[in-house]
């Protein structure tokens, strides 16, 4: 079997990020797939490397996170303007599997159906146009309009459609009845990242919350910062960390300095293994985002990671993600726009070793039971190859094999 893989972002371990397509991708290999996974780099010239058997093509589309709306339409656009070319240079696949963002990738899976009958499988990692409607990013009537319109065309000529979350799966299925949806969400690595217990530190050391991903707007840091002055201002032997790089890095540094923060650090973006170690020196990890509904549905990659290295959690939205936080036992939600009860709540969870130590287990036990890499591989193989992955669907939350 041969599979064109595409997506406009796609990393590997070393380079750090979201590397789920790196591992679905690596399965699909070991399964004796021929994969030839289409991406793109900040460089001008195509290359083709090959990455534990992945034949790896980068088109050479520049992209910034510091890019405004207008620049990442075009960026993304160049991007399927030249992997329609390249596609057309190599051998003919038995499927495609696509992989959101950009929602624009789909263009392409229409393309290749239309002109050469290929099908191909639509991976959504977030609801787009959605979430940047919802912030107000796009505003323009008809742009709406054409961008609704252009989903359903997306979900409704994929063979299947994969969802990261439950509330992406819902969302596709309400509004395309004919699509076939299957809910395969982000997964732990839970042999790279693994509980660390370390006997030689120093009790007094303060205790230590941080956060690793995109700063961005979207992920709604100031309320991190904000936390972190609270425990200043409360005399906390706590510190803080903010590991990673975005568009919203000076603004959030500008709001530590005014505020005077001794116990806040920001630390620049890592690979996989500078995360490991960030998380192995990290009593509580932080996940974030801005308060729009749409963002309740996403699938966090940092939130799996930090389940599979036993890691108690504070969440500050609701959402799916926050309910398997709570119904597990995991940590806290801590709601800026509830803040004298989250402080309390914050305050009672951070100084009781019992409840935090109950939450590192529960979190590992989370990640090997229903989150494990093996599962969403298997999924996957499932869904692009039925016949020779037979396995028992279910619809919730975890992904479970029969």
């Amino acid at each position: 079997m041969r599979v064109i893989y595409i997506h406009q972002y796609f990393v590997t371990p070393q380079e750090g990020g979201a590397v789920r397509s790196y591992y679905l991708a690596k399965g699909m290999v070991e399964d004796g797939i021929e994969v030839d996974l289409i991406t793109a780099h900040n460089k001008d010239y195509y290359d083709l490397k090959i990455i534990d058997g992945i034949r790896v093509h980068y088109l050479p589309v520049f992209y910034y996170n510091h890019y405004g709306f207008g620049r990442r339409i075009r960026a993304f656009i160049r991007f399927v303007r030249k992997a329609k070319t390249l596609i057309q240079k190599l051998p003919r696949p038995d499927l495609m599997y696509i992989t959101s963002t950009p929602l624009t990738t789909g263009l392409i899976g229409i393309w290749a159906k239309m002109k050469y009958a290929l099908p191909y499988v639509f991976e959504v990692r977030d609801l787009w146009p959605e979430a940047p409607i919802q912030m107000g990013v796009v505003r323009n009537p008809l742009m709406i309009k054409f961008l609704y319109k252009l989903e359903k065309s997306i979900y409704r000529h994929a063979l299947k459609v994969v969802a990261l979350s439950p509330g992406i799966k819902h969302y596709i299925e309400k509004s395309s009845h004919e699509t076939k949806v299957y809910l395969i969400p982000n997964f732990a690595d839970i042999d790279f990242f693994e509980p660390y217990q370390n006997s030689n530190v120093k009790s007094m050391r303060p205790l230590t919350i941080s956060y690793a991903g995109a700063i961005g707007r979207v992920n709604a840091l100031h309320e991190f910062v904000n936390m972190a002055a609270q425990a200043q201002y409360h005399q906390k032997n706590w510190h803080f960390n903010i590991m990673g790089s975005g568009a919203d890095v000076p603004r959030l540094q500008r709001l530590a300095e005014e505020k005077g923060l001794r116990n806040l650090s920001f630390l620049p973006f890592g690979n996989k293994e500078a995360v490991r170690d960030l998380m192995e020196r990290s009593d509580v990890m932080y996940i974030s985002f801005a308060h729009h509904p749409v963002l309740r549905t996403n699938s966090p990659n940092k939130f799996f990671d930090a389940l599979a290295m036993g890691k108690p959690l504070i969440i500050n939205h609701e959402g799916w993600v926050e309910e398997l936080i709570h119904n597990h036992k995991l940590g806290v939600l801590f709601d800026a726009q509830e803040p004298e009860k989250s402080w309390s709540l914050l305050e009672t969870f951070m100084e009781d070793k019992e409840a935090r130590e109950l939450a590192r287990k529960n979190a590992r036990a989370l990640a090997e039971n229903s989150f494990s890499s093996d599962f969403a591989v298997k999924r996957v193989l499932n869904v692009i190859n039925p016949t020779k992955h037979p396995l028992k669907v279910n619809d919730g939350v975890y992904i479970r094999t029969a």
